[in-house]
This record gives C-alpha cells, structure tokens and sequence, in this order.
C-alpha cells in the first residue's frame, strides 16, 4: 500500500490531523472513526485491507486524541466530533468526486458514527460498527454516581487475545494512558441519549461486529442500541473475541466478513 499522507484541517475546536492511506485507482472512500483514547495510527493494518479491497481510506485524529488539538481526551461535544467527522468526508469527496462513501466507526467512532448517519446518512453507502458504544452501556452512568473519577486506565489485555495487541497499545505514546475526565464522561451520556432519540437510519446497510468476551462495551448494552438504530442490518457476533475484532487473533475472518459485506453493498 502506498505511504500514508498527512492532513492538517480546522476543526470545530482546532485543528485535526488527518491520515490518508492513498490508493491510484480507488472505487470507494472508506473513512475510519477511531475510539477512545486512541488515534488513527492504530488502524493501519485494516486500511491495508481495505485499500486492497479498493478504497482510498481516510481517519482523522479526533479533538484531544492523537495529534490534533485540544485537551487530552476531552470531548466536549459529540456533535462537534461528528461535524469534524463530515469535514474529513468533505475532504474526501473533493478528492474523490462521485465515489461511494462508507463509514467505519470503532467503539467510541461507533457512537459518533451512529450519530453521524442520523445527521448525514444520505451521503452514505454504507456503515460498519465495531464494538459500538451505543444503547445500553452503564459505564458513564457509574463513573458520573463518583464524587471522583478513578484513575483506572483501560487494561490492554482487554482489548485483543493477541498480547502483541495489548503491548503495542501501552507503548504507543499517541495512547492516552490516564483516567477518564468528568466533561467527556458526561458528553458519552448525553451522545447515547441523543442517537437512541435520534431516529433509525432508514434502509442504510450496516454491518455490526462484535466479541462476545468484549468487557469494555458489553455486547447486550449494544444490541440494544443496534436494534433502535435500525438500517439493513448484517451482523457478525465472534466467539471468545474482546473488544478490538480488527486486531484480533481471528482478525483474517473479521476482515473477510467485512469485504464480504462491503462488495454486496457496492455491487447494488
């Protein structure tokens, strides 16, 4: 695949830095909404797979993540991520003028990314949900019940049985490593209450992946949320997987579900 290139662009609340995974030939724009206290650096290996599928792939760095502005994990408002999200899509499409546009959102970028097609599912082809945070999912409420957020960071062995997985990420210094903050907590359930009033998406493809040993975002809370959320839906439940199915260690099946969806969906 070629090199990745680097964007820099305004965001609501600063600036983003945005990666782009070129490709000469593409037939499709995929854009990839990272998680929580992570970037889109960590998605490399699934834009090689979709740039082999055919897409030029793009991933911005959310505000207070990665290498773009703002306070470390900070997020105010979803809504301004989820504009900020359209933004990097507008760079694509004037790039990539009349190609298909399909959503990839991960856990946090789940939520966003649901909220995204409530806002602008018309300009959609697809949208493909990992982990999602979305419907029933009682972190925040239990973190917001404290007169003190703990400093409990997440544990990267939940994230892949992969150890390569987990090593990776607590050595990764574009990682946050630290506590929630009370702003970003508040904004996660305020966001969930906003998508679940927000409506179904219509006749929308969505693909839905999840582990069912995912502890950081339950798979019972999602599929409530999922359900809601509506669309025509295809999901793929793996046995034993944590959190993060892209780099699990049954990553080849994840991967080959989501192409398989993905040439349905083009092919209409």
């Amino acid at each position: 695949m070629a090199d990745v290139r680097e964007h820099v662009l305004t965001g609501i609340r600063g600036t983003l830095a945005v990666r782009e995974w070129p490709h000469p030939r593409p037939r499709y724009i995929a854009l990839l909404v990272h998680g929580y206290g992570e970037h889109s650096g960590r998605y490399r290996e699934l834009a090689g797979v979709l740039g082999a599928h055919g897409a030029v792939v793009y991933g911005p760095d959310h505000t207070g993540h990665g290498r773009s502005a703002g306070e470390r994990v900070v997020v105010a408002d979803f809504e301004d991520v989820v504009t900020d999200v359209h933004a990097v899509a507008g760079l694509a499409r004037a790039a990539h003028p009349g190609l298909p546009l399909v959503l990839v959102g991960h856990s946090m970028g789940g939520l966003v990314s649901a909220r995204y097609a409530q806002r602008y599912g018309d300009g959609l082809t697809a949208l493909v949900l990992s982990g999602p945070v979305i419907g029933a999912w009682e972190l925040p409420g239990r973190l917001l019940a404290l007169d003190e957020i703990p400093d409990t960071p997440i544990s990267p062995a939940a994230l892949s049985r992969d150890p390569a997985v987990g090593a990776a990420y607590a050595a990764d210094p574009l990682v946050w490593h630290g506590p929630m903050k009370r702003p970003t907590v508040e904004a996660f359930a305020r966001t969930l209450e906003t998508v679940d009033r927000g409506g179904d998406v219509g006749a929308l493809p969505v693909l839905w992946l999840h582990g069912d040993d995912d502890r950081l975002v339950p798979l019972r809370g999602s599929r409530v949320g999922i359900e809601r959320l509506g669309g025509t839906l295809t999901e793929r439940i793996y046995p034993g997987a944590r959190h993060e199915v892209f780099l699990e260690t049954n990553r080849a099946e994840v991967f080959a579900d989501l192409t398989g969806f993905l040439d349905g969906v083009l092919a209409r």
